[in-house]
């Protein structure tokens, strides 16, 4: 049995000038919703065996709070640029080359892929993810590279908190 946790990232900003979309930084809201959100899963899940994160800085900063949250070592923070493309696909490539010898993982990455991946995949239709959205899906198998059709058994939005 494998289990997934996708996470989107928190809110972030649009406000600086010239800066370039993989800069962009978190909103103070997307901060608040990251240490709302790390918090009531540290409650309530097991920490996931590891922690990948798009190289893009608001999927970073959003992983890193998760982080700390879960008492995940920092160091151990995965960083994988190809979760930072918009190509169909990156999510899935990315999902399917985890070591076998983690049970259990969680993704941080962005909106294009993440609506997809959890319609195809999980077992409940989402309309949208919101940012700092949380999906959670168990897949029965013992290799990541086979995932099929799971069971989505998670959906937490920082809305359903406020």
């Amino acid at each position: 049995m494998k289990t997934l946790y996708i996470v989107r990232h928190a809110k972030s900003s649009w406000e600086y000038d010239g800066i370039e979309d993989i800069d962009r930084p978190l909103k103070k809201r997307g901060i608040n919703d990251a240490h709302l959100m790390s918090k009531i899963l540290q409650e309530k899940i097991d920490r996931p065996d590891v922690f990948v994160s798009s190289c893009a800085n608001r999927a970073l900063h959003t992983g890193i709070i998760f982080s700390y949250a879960f008492k995940y070592p920092l160091a151990n923070l995965k960083i994988n640029k190809s979760l930072y493309s918009f190509s169909d696909g990156y999510l899935v490539k990315t999902i399917r080359a985890l070591d076998d010898g983690f049970d259990s993982a969680m993704i941080f990455s962005h909106n294009h892929g993440i609506n997809d991946f959890v319609n195809v995949f999980g077992s409940e239709s989402i309309l949208n993810v919101p940012t700092c959205g949380v999906v959670g899906i168990k897949f029965k198998t013992d290799h990541w590279k086979n995932i099929k059709k799971g069971k989505t058994f998670l959906i937490d939005f920082p809305k359903d908190y406020k």
